[in-house]
């Protein structure tokens, strides 16, 4: 081995082969770049929609009715077709009558041995001219009133008989209407047939008494639409009488109830 003058020198060739043995050294990979987790974005929030009131149908009446007094097509709140409903009203909050009630309203009737009959049977609307205009395709069409509409709620009215105020009962103006169409099926129809309850004379063979807060009718299920894809349809017979307006819907279930709420007698489809 040669000799080194200087011990810089020497240092510098110690350098070298250094540098020389670190490049005879294998190259070390870069650590693999680990994944990262993916994260779930969060599902969006499921918004529930409450079912309709007896209120916001009587709502969305209001604004038909006035659309069609305006002569609009269409009235200018959110659309209601495919909204659910649970219409609540009362009825028998006054003595039973002699005889059952009209076609679509609820009402009570005395019965033999003093009971109390609760009854509705559905109205033939098939053949008005509204329905004819609205669903020419309908087969038959069974409909029920919503009665009082100046009522927002579902209970007997607190207004006094006024012997100076004219008697009568003001023209039904809103209505539900179920609507068959001609072929289809006839598994919920009524045909005629009411829903009915009664209620039994009391154990000592007194007549039934009339609750002091009445009995209420149920009604739930869905709006459907008309041929023109409205839920509700108007017509009058000129600019000064009130339109009558009515729902095309599905129903899913009627029902009796007391005052409080309980279930007397119920059906569903």
């Amino acid at each position: 081995m040669p000799a080194f003058r200087t011990p810089a020198a020497a240092a510098v060739v110690l350098s070298g082969l250094l540098g020389l043995a670190a490049c005879d050294r294998p190259t070390e990979a870069p650590p693999e770049p680990v994944p990262a987790t993916p994260v779930e974005a969060p599902a969006p929030p499921v918004v529930q929609i409450a079912p309709m009131t007896r209120a916001d149908l009587i709502a969305a009446f209001d604004a038909a009715a006035s659309a069609f007094a305006e002569g609009r097509a269409a009235p200018p709140t959110p659309r209601v077709a495919g909204r659910q409903f649970n219409l609540v009203q009362a009825f028998g909050c006054t003595a039973p009558a002699a005889a059952a009630p009209p076609p679509g309203l609820a009402g009570t009737s005395r019965t033999a041995g003093d009971a109390v009959s609760l009854s509705l049977t559905p109205a033939d609307w098939a053949q008005t001219g509204l329905i004819r205009q609205a669903a020419p395709e309908a087969e038959a069409v069974e409909g029920l009133w919503l009665t009082r509409p100046w009522l927002r709620t579902p209970a007997c009215p607190a207004t006094p008989f006024d012997p100076l105020m004219p008697a009568g009962v003001s023209p039904q103006v809103y209505g539900l209407a179920v609507i068959f169409p001609e072929g289809g099926s006839r598994v919920n129809r009524r045909d005629g047939r009411a829903y009915s309850h009664v209620v039994r004379s009391q154990a000592d063979g007194a007549p039934t008494p009339a609750p002091a807060g009445g009995y209420r009718l149920v009604v739930s299920g869905r709006l459907t639409s008309f041929a023109d894809g409205r839920a509700i349809r108007c017509a009058a017979s000129g600019p000064d009488q009130r339109p009558t307006c009515i729902a095309a819907v599905e129903i899913d279930r009627v029902a009796f109830t007391d005052a409080a709420g309980a279930t007397l007698s119920e059906w569903r489809n």
